[in-house]
């Protein structure tokens, strides 16, 4: 069913503002943007928006009870069933929100994990979704198990679904384990592959990024891998590899990995590990950054602090500054000092210096050289031509002169074959 053909549904938005000097992790004008396209994602519509000053949440409430009776005040005038904070809210507050208010309520972790749910097309993706949920929802169960077999069709209710949530925790836990053991082989087998590609000397280089940066849209500028890409958030979450050659013959795996969010709840990082785990094998990172948001700077540190977590955070980083054409005057932070290049992967602005850069970056660099290969020596010759991209040929009373690009390890073993 595509939640977004329906009529849809009604939703006020909520945050509060703590003037918190994290200016990432609060709720400001940018995050409060941001968390309604998530509803729109969803489906839904915004009809209200919420903000509240204060210096700390209610413990109780989140919101204090004076702002809680101006939504109720105005989901009744406007007609809105849904109420989703900025924030993650506690089982309390949620419980006791929704008490309050006699409507559903969600907060920004449940509404990110329903739009996975949504998204998520393979096998993997949907375990990892599902996982995510269960934990999430876990220690939410006390007061919620009948509300939320009760909810019906809409946002917040996609994945494990009725069976799992109205059961006991003795059985959600079974089925977190099985579900765990299940990723656990997934991860297993991603490794063998990792390990596999490391022994064959494959080169692989990770996209990284904000959600709607334009990974999936590079990806097929650069392979023509055909991947959906859609201008929503989150628009694909399943991991795809493409391969691209370089002039020099070096073969690299590009890998398209899910979007980051700022307060991408902790069990969606804990879940997908084993696919956030293709961009800390790696051998080198594509940042994509949105050079045309509002906020491309404190979206880079969101997708940074992530890296750090899964542990990528060391890598060798090519900052790949997409949308360009929409903001032709954007300056990187660090005023460019980093490797960086500026792109539009929708019009194609940019590819060859971008591809420059992979080459660049990427282990195995090879440069030219001109090598005298004797005649008794033809098997040499053979591999070349095999693995190496051959410029020119001419054969002489000596042997066959060649003009080749390889790496510093190939030349090691043929510089006795140099000439000059």
């Amino acid at each position: 069913m595509d939640y977004n053909d329906e009529e849809k549904e009604k939703v006020i938005i909520a945050g509060l503002h703590t003037g918190s000097r994290d200016y990432i992790n609060d709720t400001t004008e940018e995050s409060m943007r941001e968390l309604a396209e998530l509803v729109e994602t969803a489906g839904g519509e915004v009809v209200c928006e919420v903000v509240q000053n204060r210096p700390a949440p209610d413990s109780g409430t989140y919101l204090g009870e004076g702002k809680l009776e101006e939504v109720k005040s105005a989901a009744q005038s406007l007609g809105a069933t849904l109420l989703v904070f900025d924030d993650e809210l506690s089982p309390a507050q949620l419980r006791n929100v929704n008490e309050f208010l006699g409507m559903r309520v969600l907060d920004r972790s449940m509404l990110i994990l329903d739009i996975f749910a949504m998204r998520a097309r393979s096998g993997e993706g949907k375990l990892q979704v599902e996982l995510a949920q269960l934990k999430y929802q876990l220690p939410r169960l006390h007061g919620w198990g009948l509300e939320m077999h009760r909810l019906g069709a809409g946002i917040g209710t996609r994945g494990p679904g009725e069976t799992q949530l109205e059961t006991d925790r003795r059985h959600i836990r079974t089925r977190i384990a099985a579900l765990e053991s299940e990723i656990r082989e997934i991860k297993k087998h991603r490794g063998l592959l990792r390990a596999r590609r490391g022994k064959d000397g494959v080169i692989t280089a990770a996209l990284v990024g904000y959600t709607n940066a334009g990974k999936s849209t590079l990806l097929n500028r650069l392979t023509d891998a055909g991947v959906f890409a859609e201008d929503k958030l989150f628009a694909t979450l399943d991991t795809t590899s493409r391969a691209i050659t370089l002039e020099d013959n070096r073969r690299i795996i590009l890998i398209d990995t899910v979007g980051f969010i700022r307060k991408l709840p902790h069990y969606l990082i804990e879940a997908f590990k084993s696919t956030l785990e293709e961009a800390a094998s790696a051998d080198f990172l594509l940042h994509v950054a949105d050079v045309s948001a509002a906020e491309t700077d404190n979206q880079i540190t969101v997708v940074n602090n992530v890296l750090n977590e899964i542990g990528a955070g060391g890598k060798p980083v090519i900052n790949v500054y997409n949308k360009c054409d929409l903001n032709p005057e954007y300056m990187p932070a660090d005023g460019g000092k980093a490797r960086h290049v500026f792109i539009s992967a929708k019009t194609g602005q940019g590819m060859n210096e971008l591809m420059q850069a992979i080459a660049d970056t990427a282990p195995g660099k090879k440069s030219k050289r001109r090598l005298l290969i004797p005649y008794a020596h033809g098997g040499v010759l053979n591999a070349l031509h095999g693995d190496e991209k051959i410029l020119s040929e001419k054969y002489t009373a000596e042997g066959t002169e060649v003009e080749v690009l390889i790496d510093e390890a190939v030349y090691g073993r043929l510089k006795r074959f140099e000439i000059l």
